[in-house]
């Protein structure tokens, strides 16, 4: 049996039907989102040599117990075959107690966590405050002075951390004709490519009539902004800052990967790809107030306040209310105001970070759901993984 012929029988399809055009389209997201370096240029975040990953943990019996999810009782496994799952990983007091993968997804594999890339970018930022080498009070232009001309001219950095620039701009995921299909093209993820680079792009940006700080704006160009002031900020690369400030530290058992854009730019807001456990491994981290298996990666005091800090007025003016009824945001981490008081990173497609400190468990979930973004199955992702913390 050929490779060729291997290949179809898992996904479906052939390769060479997954192109630029379509790699974020079901069925091909089933095998791109494992394989982005072979879609869009990619960085390595390298991480030790030798950190051997440890045997996988079979959920076992779990996968067959039901469980309520907004009123509706099913399986755990049904609701990781309805939520399109590639990968679940369920830690509890900072041991794995349990692995899952769908039949097209290794155990080693590394998938694309769109923008959980943001949260682990704030990391870098506050690793950096730290060091006294960022300050989160300052404006953009500290770092970045072509911004001057920009949205971004008036906009700290604190503003950019939380999501409260006045940005004009819509996350218009499936509209091709719009400025957000623009940001594909600078950021090499859409054909057409090249012309124009990320940071060219973001510079162009405008705002609203509305101050900063005033209202919470889900606008993912902030987050990559955020990745070249970190890179000016410290002056190093984003992809070796991530591997020095937080993979190698992590302890991570795979390398990881960003994407670029032509002229080298990251896509800090969406192009990073782990492998699951090293995801989990991050929200473990956070769960320990900033220590990791290599040492202090973030001051517990960044921590605390991005879990419980944040401007609650400013998250009700927003549009993801309807998420978490009572959240926040702070240092691009989202804070669900539940009774649990979980926090998490989210990214399209189904992928997901949850943190729930008084259950001491973290989650990773990995998918390939259709829609980029889906609002009643995020709902019902938040109450699956509320049934699974009081499980495990």
């Amino acid at each position: 049996m050929t490779s060729s012929t291997v290949f179809e029988r898992t996904f479906g399809f052939v390769r060479s039907d997954v192109a630029l055009a379509n790699w974020r389209e079901e069925p091909f997201s089933r095998w791109a989102f494992q394989n982005v370096g072979e879609m869009v240029r990619s960085a390595r975040i390298a991480t030790d040599e030798g950190n051997a990953e440890g045997a996988s943990v079979d959920l076992g019996g779990l996968l067959a117990e039901n469980v309520e999810i907004n009123g509706r009782s099913e399986t755990v496994g049904g609701f990781l075959q309805r939520s399109s799952a590639d990968a679940l990983v369920v830690m509890k007091k900072g041991r794995f107690v349990g692995d899952w993968f769908a039949p097209t997804m290794r155990s080693d594999a590394r998938h694309v966590i769109f923008s959980i890339s943001k949260s682990l970018t704030a990391i870098l930022a506050g690793a950096l405050e730290a060091d006294g080498k960022l300050d989160p009070n300052a404006p953009v232009s500290t770092y970045v002075p072509e911004a001057k001309g920009s949205v971004y001219a008036n906009a700290t950095v604190r503003h950019v951390l939380d999501m409260t620039v006045s940005l004009d701009f819509e996350e218009a995921y499936l509209d091709q004709e719009s400025l957000f299909a623009r940001y594909r093209r600078a950021t090499m993820w859409n054909p057409g490519g090249g012309t124009e680079t990320l940071r060219e792009f973001l510079v162009t940006l405008q705002q609203l009539d509305e101050p900063h700080g005033r209202t919470f704006r889900y606008r993912s160009p902030n987050s990559d902004l955020l990745g070249i002031i970190v890179e000016r900020a410290s002056g190093q690369r984003y992809a070796d800052l991530m591997s020095e400030k937080l993979w190698r530290p992590l302890g991570a058992k795979r390398d990881g990967f960003v994407t670029v854009d032509a002229e080298g730019s990251a896509r800090a807001a969406g192009g990073i790809s782990v492998a699951v456990r090293d995801l989990a491994r991050v929200g473990e981290m956070m769960r320990q107030g900033g220590v990791a298996a290599g040492g202090r990666i973030v001051p517990q005091a960044w921590v605390d306040d991005t879990v419980h800090g944040g401007d609650a007025v400013a998250w009700q003016r927003g549009d993801m209310v309807n998420l978490f009824a009572n959240g926040r945001y702070r240092n691009k981490w989202y804070q669900s105001g539940n009774a649990s008081q979980a926090y998490c990173g989210i990214g399209i497609h189904g992928q997901w970070l949850y943190v729930d400190e008084k259950a001491e468990v973290v989650i990773a979930k990995m998918s390939s759901q259709a829609l980029p973004v889906d609002d009643p199955l995020d709902l019902d992702n938040v109450a699956f993984f509320e049934a699974l913390c009081a499980r495990v």
